[in-house]
């Protein structure tokens, strides 16, 4: 079986599918690798060294993806690229399924069998798959330190013989995995760090961390977590006293971090241009969630924009700026994945469609996409 790995296309897109190390273990697998030239060079790979590692590498897109029967890119093909798939094959990629449903109808169309992997579940086994996971890890560090270089003063408290330093002050809004790594970010950088959420497991998370937690703790947002781990939706009277606790706690902070995201839905505004306003000059908002239409009013997607004396960061790919581990990290889920659907003894595709971690996924299926409730 050939599995083929393109060049990415998309504008900006620094990430490969594939590093030399996963081309190995493809091989232990008894796949046929094959790797356009030039795929890796955002991620400081050589074709030299994915032919060390076993791959042919293609000329260009059409011989790579000629025959191959699955496919694994970083995000998700244009319809140039989808016209190249062969019937039947398989497409392991960040689809973006909400968004792009044109490219999604237009691989079922041409008989891809295509997994999402942005919906993955998140059950224990599918974690050494979760992609979202590995690169918003990554996200969380970057966010933190682009912020500290456009920041105008020092993170940490210096203590000097012409006087002392206060330490920045550094609020983290959403506890997910990008919010855990930038508050342990900030805290090595020195930042006096806090952090909000709406679920009350995060307090201890924060607070395991060195953070100070930021919430309204009444008997409401004791209560506001469901039995899987989700947050409830929180009556409109909380929400008042919160955005008030929220919008007095921003006025002190130097760097404000956002990460609130919803699957298939624009992102929540969690920062208002009033509170903007009351933002001490040369602040700093790194918006997370900018590509989804942004935690603030203000946030353009990859543009940096001061408004009100604030500066407000909206890069949408933070992982695509470090290509080498994210790439890495990528690559290792991806090939977790090609493992739970390739016969380990024939090398041939055995996809278990009763599989969570397969139906979970799956967004095509015999040339049509596959149903969502």
């Amino acid at each position: 079986m050939r599995l083929a790995v393109p060049k990415e296309t998309r504008e900006g897109e620094t990430r490969v599918a594939a590093t030399p190390e996963s081309v190995k273990k493809f091989k232990g697998l008894g796949l046929d690798v094959v790797v356009q030239a030039g795929a890796g060079s955002g991620a400081k790979i050589a074709d030299a060294d994915y032919i060390a590692a076993g791959a042919s590498v293609a000329p260009d897109a059409a011989s790579t993806y000629k025959d191959a029967d699955i496919v694994l890119k970083v995000r998700g093909p244009h319809q140039s690229e989808i016209a190249q798939f062969k019937n039947g094959a398989v497409l392991a990629s960040l689809l973006s399924p909400h968004s792009e449903q044109a490219a999604i109808q237009s691989l079922a169309g041409q008989g891809v069998i295509a997994f999402a992997m942005e919906l993955l579940p998140r059950i224990s086994r599918a974690q050494s798959m979760d992609v979202l996971s590995s690169q918003a890890n990554l996200a969380g560090y970057k966010a933190v330190v682009d912020a500290a270089a456009t920041f105008g003063r020092a993170m940490p408290m210096m203590m000097t013989a012409a006087g002392t330093i206060a330490p920045a002050r550094v609020l983290v809004m959403g506890v997910g995995v990008a919010g855990l790594q930038a508050i342990a970010t900030a805290k090595r950088m020195g930042a006096i760090v806090s952090a909000t959420d709406v679920r009350p497991a995060t307090k201890e998370q924060v607070e395991s961390l060195g953070g100070t937690f930021v919430a309204v703790m009444d008997e409401e947002f004791k209560n506001a977590q469901t039995a899987a781990g989700y947050a409830k939706p929180m009556s409109e009277e909380y929400q008042k006293k919160q955005a008030a606790l929220t919008a007095e706690t921003i006025k002190k902070q130097d760097i404000v971090i956002t990460t609130a995201l919803i699957p298939g839905r624009k992102a929540p505004i969690l920062v208002t241009e009033e509170m903007i306003k009351t933002m001490k000059p040369g602040s700093v908002i790194v918006d997370l969630a900018a590509g989804a239409g942004g935690n603030t009013p203000l946030s353009q997607p990859d543009k940096v924009v001061e408004v009100h004396g604030v500066t407000i960061m909206g890069h949408t790919n933070l992982p695509g700026a470090l290509a080498v581990d994210s790439s890495s990290l990528y690559a290792r889920n991806l090939f977790n994945f090609v493992s739970l659907i390739v016969d380990k003894k024939t090398g041939a595709l055995a996809i278990d469609w009763n599989d969570d971690i397969v139906k979970g996924s799956a967004v095509t299926k015999d040339g049509a996409p596959v149903a969502r409730s």
